[in-house]
Order: structure tokens, then sequence, then C-alpha cells
């Protein structure tokens, strides 16, 4: 029967624990002095050696070399009885499972019977933090005074919840995350122990997918393995782990910094499609940008695990971001990351937390603010502006020394256009031109089109036009945008001919009022039984 990765390939000697020198070194010099404490809390994240640790501890002590230094040998009858788990004297107790305080009264009466085999009794109590208040009170005597023949180690993630009466009697080592580099090493001696071949981007991507944790990159690596010999390729570990590319990360980050929704959006959408998972992606975004933003704060020096080209990129890139919009960003996609998956829209955490923190593109912000708003008085279309008053027209004559042309006479008749701004548009006009406004919007505001794209006409008050939008958080995204509602008034009045204003609301909270076409035809339906009110 095969074992897991993890398991077979478990660390048999205190060297090949990896990224936790500063506790085996420690536990080495002990076994070596005869110094081994009676008490041991290791504390640290999941799969970072913990246990492993303890058994190597628990193996040391029970060691038969002659050198103490030497200890675990891996060559005496006790060592191999540990390795192959038919050693009687290490017990291993799962508090997760054992959490009453019935469990440590048991465990508390037979601790005084001597060991059976070896020099100690050695007890590994795992995710101690889970054990009850009462528990932990009838573990508090027997771990402040263990016979001489026993031996106690304590591990958990959570060192927070365990008592202070517990950790003042034990001594307390703290497990770290591994980094990248550490993590890549050890697999790439895993497959070459198991005969495979990986490609150096695929061991990268399995490395980072650890997340600090070893044992989970290893159960990666264990699910990417079909048979020895295989050749784990990049594309396939993508497949496999619904992870997006680096192209598609570094791509929607510069979407973000120059706040092109639109290319965003259309990012998302295709690492999807390409099998990517939508919660993956936002991980991978949070780690992009973490280190984007250690990249800014502490600038080339700073420790980076992935390619000199990769790093000159994102170099580059904390240069243009600015710093609280990518914490804010940070945080927004941390928590898209958190959602659950059971979510009938899986995709959209993630597409809200680009929309929510895109900043506004510079330009379009620029541009907005110089448009000039309608007059509220006399209102006119926005394509004819008057003509430039004659004391400009003879400074310019002056600096040019060429004779200004007249004025250009406006195609419509001033009549006719004044009777075309003094009548208020109909929906059926909004509609039917809803499409060129946000073609025309394009041009200058790439923003605006895709969060334009969340709304539609809804009705019309007088003059004003009313957009509704099916979610709050779009038609807050609208009313931020510096001078987008006015924008779209002024291209709704060149193409409408006549004075048009602008209002976003929600949908669900708009009621849509009744145009006069539709309330007569509604009295003709019913001959004449409904009258409109005077």
């Amino acid at each position: 029967m095969s074992q897991a990765l993890y398991r077979k390939w478990r660390p048999a000697r205190f060297e090949d624990v990896v990224g936790q020198e500063h506790v085996t070194r420690t536990l080495q010099n002990s076994v070596a002095a005869d110094r081994v404490g009676h008490a041991y809390l290791f504390c640290g994240p999941r799969g970072t050696g913990k246990t492993t640790s303890a058994r190597l501890l628990a193996k040391a002590v029970n060691c038969l070399h002659d050198d103490s230094a030497q200890r675990p040998c891996n060559q005496c009858r006790i060592c191999q009885a540990v390795n192959d788990g038919r050693f009687l004297d290490l017990i291993e107790i799962d508090a997760a499972s054992n959490t009453g305080v019935d469990d440590i009264r048991s465990l508390r009466d037979k601790i005084n019977f001597a060991p059976s085999d070896g020099r100690y009794k050695v007890y590994i109590i795992d995710e101690v933090h889970m054990l009850s208040t009462a528990a932990f009170n009838a573990l508090l005597k027997t771990l402040e005074e263990p016979p001489p023949h026993a031996k106690f180690v304590l591990a958990t993630t959570e060192e927070h919840k365990v008592p202070l009466t517990i950790k003042s009697r034990c001594q307390q080592f703290n497990f770290r995350l591994l980094t990248t580099a550490e993590i890549r090493q050890r697999l790439s001696w895993l497959a070459e122990q198991e005969g495979l071949t990986v490609e150096p981007k695929a061991l990268a991507l399995v490395a980072q997918q650890g997340a600090g944790s070893i044992r989970d990159a290893e159960s990666l690596l264990d699910q990417l393995m079909i048979a020895p010999g295989d050749t784990i390729t990049l594309e396939r570990t993508q497949q496999v782990l619904g992870t997006a590319t680096d192209t598609a990360v570094s791509d929607l980050t510069d979407a973000w910094i120059h706040g092109d929704s639109a290319a965003g959006l259309d990012i998302i959408q295709t690492a999807l499609t390409s099998g990517a998972d939508a919660r993956q992606f936002s991980r991978q975004m949070v780690a992009y940008l973490r280190q984007l933003l250690l990249l800014q704060a502490g600038g080339p020096e700073v420790a980076f695990d992935g390619l000199d080209e990769q790093k000159e990129a994102m170099l580059a890139q904390a240069e243009r971001a600015p710093r609280p919009a990518l914490i804010a960003t940070i945080k927004r996609f941390n928590e898209a990351a958190l959602t659950s998956a059971s979510s009938w829209q899986p995709q959209l955490p993630l597409e809200l937390a680009f929309l929510e923190s895109a900043p506004e593109t510079p330009a379009s912000v620029t541009r907005s603010s110089e448009r000039p708003s309608p007059s509220k008085t006399q209102p006119k279309p926005v394509a004819k502006e008057p003509p430039p008053p004659p004391e400009k027209q003879e400074v310019v004559v002056e600096k040019t020394a060429v004779a200004a042309p007249p004025p250009p006479k406006p195609e419509p008749e001033p009549s006719t256009a004044a009777a075309q701004s003094d009548a208020p548009p109909t929906l059926s006009q909004v509609k039917a031109n809803w499409r060129e406004m946000i073609n025309r919007m394009g041009v200058e505001h790439r923003n605006l089109p895709p969060l334009l794209n969340m709304g539609k006409p809804l009705a019309l008050e007088g003059s004003t036009i009313i957009l509704g939008f099916d979610f709050p958080i779009f038609k807050e995204k609208f009313s931020n945008t510096a001078g987008a509602a006015q924008i779209i008034g002024e291209t709704y009045s060149d193409l409408l001919q006549t004075h048009c204003q602008v209002r976003a609301v929600v949908t669900s909270e708009y009621t849509v009022p009744i145009e006069a076409a539709e309330f007569r035809a509604l009295a003709d339906e019913l001959g004449g039984v409904v009258r409109e009110e005077e």
C-alpha cells in the first residue's frame, strides 16, 4: 500500500528537518548533554515540523547509540521500532478527539507505569489547545511533577489558547513558516527520490502554493504524481491546482494601476475560463500585491523568491502604485479569498474586489474637471459653443500677424436650435442612443463603459435621465466617479440636441413612473375608465 509523500519521506534525523534549525539544534545539544527537559511546548503553523520534531526527540532520548551526540542513530532496535511505528513507549494523543477530563485522568493513572522497552515514556499531545478547561487543570499537576521516566511534548497551532499555567511549566519553541526557496529545495529532493521530472516553473508554483507549509507543498506534489518517471508540467500544475498564470496576475495588477476596468474584467474572465479558481486567483493577487508592497517599502534589497526579470517588472509597478490604495486593494482581495465558495456567482467577489479598488484614471479625472458644466438658466447643445469674443481675436492677430477669419455660421437656424433645446427628451430616444453614448465614453474615459454596462436607463424626470443599477456597489461607484454624471449628461445633450441631466439610483429602490403615452394606451384599453389627473 502506497504512502503519502510527507509520511514516506518524513525526516529521520534532526539534520533532515527543513527550516527549523533554531529548534533542532537546541534539542540536539540537550540530548548530547543529557539535559532534556520534562515538558516541551511546540507552537507554530500547520505543516512546519512540530510533530516530526517531537518524534525525533522521543527517538533520541531512547536511542541506544553509545555516543549521545549521534542520537538518533536510526540503526538500533529502538530507532527502528520508532520508524516503523511499533515503539510502545511513544504515546501520541490527539487532543481534538480526546478533549475531556476523563481522557487526561486516564493518562495520569497510566503514567506511573515504567516504560516497557525504552528509557522514557514520551507523550505527544497534538492540538493541545483543544483540551477543555477541566482537562487542562487535570493535566497541570502531572505536567509540573511527572515521574522521572516520563517526557511530554505538547504541540499546537494556536498558542494563545494554551493557558499560561501550562506554558509556564514547559520549554516553548516557536516553529516558523518556511520560505519558498526552502520548500522548493525540499520538493526538488523529493522528486529526485521518486524519479519524477518536474519543470522548474511547476516546482516553483507548488512551492508558492504551499504558503510556508512544507507538508501542504508535499501533498500538492503528491496530488500531481501519476506514475514514477512522469513529467509534471506547468500547464498540468495550473489546471490541477486551479491557479491563474503569472502573466494573468501581473496583467491584472497593471490594469488596476491604470484604472482600466474593462481590461481587468477581461483578464479575470479569461483566467476563469481557462480553469482558474476564483478564490485561488484572489489568493495569488494577495501574495503578489503583498510582495509589491514589500518592494515598495524596502526597495530592491527586499528578499524576493522569483526571477530577476520578474523583480524588475514588479519594482516598476511598485513605483506607480499609490501605497494607501495598494494596502486597501490587498485587504479587498483578501476578503474575496475568504468568501465562501458556495456562492451561485463564485467569481463575483473577485470582480467586485477589482472594481472597488480600481483607481480613477488620472487623465479621465482631468478631462472631466475641464469640461464646462451646462447652464442651468438657458441650456444649449454641447457642440454649439459661441464664437470667441472680438478682444481675444485681436490678441491672436497681434501674435500671429494673420487676420482671423470670420466666425463660421452655425448649421441650424437659431430658432430651430432654441426649439430643440426646449423640447425634453423621450425615454425611447435615450434608450436608442444608449449604446452610442457608451461608445463615445470609451474614447476618453476607459473606466466608465464597464461600469455603465452594469446599469441601464430606467425613466425620465423632465430632462433628467434616471440610470438604474441592480447592485448598490455599482451605483456608489458611479456616484463616486468624479464628473461621471456631468459627462454623460453632456454627451446625451449632444446626441439628442436638447439639455439632459443624469441621476443614478438602485433599481430595486426606484419606482418607475408610467409615461403619458403608456397612460393613454392603458386608458384606451380599459374603455376610458382611467382618467389622467390634471
